[in-house]
């Protein structure tokens, strides 16, 4: 499967996601990894993961990367070596990744019923009393956890809580678009969030907003 969605946010910002239809093999053609990394897939159990660690490699290449060009801090953060920013998602049969010379986030995340069962755990779901029917709620908090989720690993700071540090404001489905803010050790920081719904996935993107 050739690249599934290509999103230019800005002259220095884009979003790569791919749609994993190809098997291990496939996915290993055309690319080499680094020592550490040729390791980490290898251990991985699952063939899931393992094709999802490919085609992210696969996404570095339509960015104009290779493995070879990225590496992790000791958090497991990655980063490229020319200094531009990048952060990687995969799920199920989806990956992506977005690159800036800004501090981003990116998470995908598969629409389930599950997340119903979660939702006190991440967000106040006071807030969503309003939303029509359950299969709204269920895609309006996949797309707040994954909000959660992209400027968690933006953010990159240990001990900050979902729940009480990390606030989306709500929004409308046809935004597309929202913002919210992290508290945390007394200091707080605004950032701007994108998001996009496909065959039954969330994608969330956000960059630190600009004052």
């Amino acid at each position: 499967m050739p690249l599934y969605k290509r999103i230019t946010i800005n002259p220095t910002t884009k979003v790569l996601i791919w749609k994993i239809e190809e098997p291990l093999d496939e996915l290993r053609k055309g690319i080499d990894l680094t020592p550490y990394c040729s390791e980490r897939v290898e251990g991985m159990k699952s063939e899931l993961h393992q094709r999802g660690f490919m085609s992210v490699r696969h996404l570095l290449a339509a960015a104009g990367y290779t493995d070879f060009d990225l590496f992790y801090d000791d958090e497991g953060k990655p980063h490229l070596r020319d200094g531009k920013f990048i952060s990687i998602t995969h799920s199920f049969n989806f990956s992506g990744i977005i690159v800036s010379d800004r501090e981003v986030g990116i998470d995908i995340e598969k629409q389930r019923d599950k997340i119903l069962l979660i939702a006190q755990k991440f967000t106040p779901l006071e807030e969503y009393r309003t939303v029509a029917n359950t299969e709204a709620l269920i895609r309006k908090l996949t797309i707040v956890w994954g909000a959660k989720e992209a400027v968690y690993k933006l953010y990159a700071q240990p001990k900050v809580s979902f729940l009480q540090h990390i606030n989306i404001i709500d929004f409308d489905f046809d935004d597309l678009r929202t913002t919210g803010k992290i508290t945390f050790n007394g200091e707080t920081s605004w950032y701007e969030f994108e998001f996009l719904e496909f065959e039954g996935f969330t994608c969330v993107y956000t960059l630190r907003k600009v004052s």
